[in-house]
């Protein structure tokens, strides 16, 4: 036996194609942009100023552990609290709502677990701290 009569047999050659047949197109429902949900943007800057020890690696990473646990304490309302606490700072509590009362103080915890976070594993931090902008 050949190779060619190994692989092409008689059936084989005298078999006729068969048509695919393709699905009929339907139309697809128009692209609608008020669908979707808006992405999470980034609203404000983490920086760690004055640690002693600027590797980059270990500066990159504690502002990230930062970011991530102010991001998981206070969602999207990380920026109207800082702005609140702001507020808070440079007027009396009398002139704030208590939504705004409330939101400073979310700030302040949520502020204090993030530098907790942030900071460790970094050793000795005496003089460094978070700076936290909006956009």
């Amino acid at each position: 036996m050949t190779q060619a009569e190994l692989f092409l047999s008689q059936d084989v050659a005298q078999a006729q194609p068969v048509a695919a047949q393709e699905p009929t197109p339907h139309e697809d429902a128009p692209f609608r942009f008020e669908d979707l949900e808006p992405e999470h943007r980034v609203t404000y800057t983490v920086r760690l100023a004055d640690y002693p020890h600027p590797a980059a690696d270990a500066v990159k990473v504690a502002g990230q552990r930062f970011r991530r646990e102010l991001d998981r304490l206070l969602g999207d309302d990380a920026v109207p609290a800082l702005r609140a606490f702001q507020n808070a700072s440079e007027s009396g509590e009398s002139d704030l709502t208590k939504d705004e009362v409330a939101l400073a103080k979310r700030w302040i915890k949520a502020f204090d677990a993030a530098r907790t976070a942030g900071f460790r594993d970094l050793g000795d931090t005496d003089e460094a701290y978070f700076d936290v902008r909006p956009i």
